[in-house]
């Protein structure tokens, strides 16, 4: 008599894939930002072109398999069919800022392995669970030790006190007078150039973090810390950042005559240099599964299973009617 454990484990030996099939996000994600050009697919495969259709323009060929996600900044155009093969290949497109420090929408293929996706709304929809990814968060922004068993509440209090310390510590060092952190979308004109400056940051470090998480195949609005908002997990994400990023360069503006301009020229630099999109992949790993090594990040997208409460994942693509009448 076989069970139908058994039949799955004899089915998964069969079906499981190798390592080399795997998609290693962790090490080897790869963004593509792009501006400028149309994206079109000839004979060879995809490729970007620069200038006018006929008139010698420069073609260059794109690695249409080895891309998780293409960055399409302003002045960007995609036919269908190149649209299709990177679809094929697993891509995400996301429709960009200049500089890929906005993203506007996205384009998510149906072949994104859910593992992250699952994986969070896993530890949303459980509060034991959800608590301790919002910890890890706040412990990650500290980078020291705190109370042991700190409460939520605790560490909100902690995170305002550094925030505050670091506005004070960039102020001394600007000469800055005195500062407060003021948005105030019906007033924005009258703001100082470090809250314009700010404002600006942070809206382009929120693009960034939006086109990873939707690389990922997470969700940007089931949110550990922030809630009642499309974009909640990515204001958890940014907020690990801020502090590196954002915050420094907006006071470096304060005697800026155009700050929010200034300020996303900047970041552009700033976030090449800190190679920031790998980072927040790496970070958001290990917020959702600190466990997780590079052999277990994803698993083949290909492979669809069924929901078991008791079982956990069983193959699809069985007729479960002749197991049970073996049975």
């Amino acid at each position: 008599m076989t069970t139908i454990a058994q039949k799955n484990d004899a089915r998964r030996k069969l079906a499981s894939p190798t390592l080399a099939m795997l998609p290693r996000v962790a090490d080897s994600l790869s963004f593509l930002y792009l501006d400028a050009v149309r994206i079109v697919q000839d004979d060879t495969g995809v490729c970007a072109r620069v200038g006018p259709p006929g008139g010698g323009s420069d073609r260059v060929y794109l690695p249409a398999a080895a891309l998780s996600c293409v960055l399409l900044g302003p002045g960007t155009s995609i036919t269908q069919p190149a649209l299709s093969t990177l679809a094929r290949h697993g891509t995400t497109v996301v429709c960009a800022g200049s500089g890929a420090v906005r993203a506007y929408a996205g384009i998510q293929p149906s072949s994104l392995t859910t593992h992250w996706l699952e994986k969070q709304v896993l530890a949303w929809a459980d509060d034991e669970q959800r608590l301790a990814v919002a910890t890890r968060m706040y412990l990650q922004r500290f980078g020291d030790a705190v109370p042991p068993g700190a409460s939520l509440a605790q560490l909100r209090g902690i995170e305002g006190q550094r925030v505050k310390t670091l506005y004070k510590l960039l102020a001394q060092k600007h000469k800055i007078a005195r500062f407060r952190r003021n948005y105030d979308p019906a007033a924005w004109e009258i703001q100082d150039p470090v809250n314009l400056a700010l404002s600006a940051a942070n809206t382009c470090l929120y693009g960034v973090v939006h086109a990873a998480i939707m690389a990922m195949g997470c969700s940007p609005a089931l949110g550990f810390i922030h809630s009642g908002t499309q974009h909640s997990f990515v204001y958890d994400i940014a907020d690990l950042y801020k502090a590196e990023t954002t915050i420094p360069v907006a006071f470096s503006l304060h005697n800026a005559t155009h700050p929010e301009q200034q300020a996303r020229r900047k970041l552009r630099e700033e976030f090449r240099l800190f190679k920031l999109l790998p980072r927040i992949v790496a970070d958001i790993q290990q917020v959702l599964d600190p466990d997780s090594s590079p052999e277990q990040l994803d698993r083949n997208p290909d492979l669809v299973h069924l929901w078991d409460p008791d079982l956990g994942e069983l193959p699809a693509g069985v007729n479960y009617a002749d197991i049970v009448e073996d049975g």
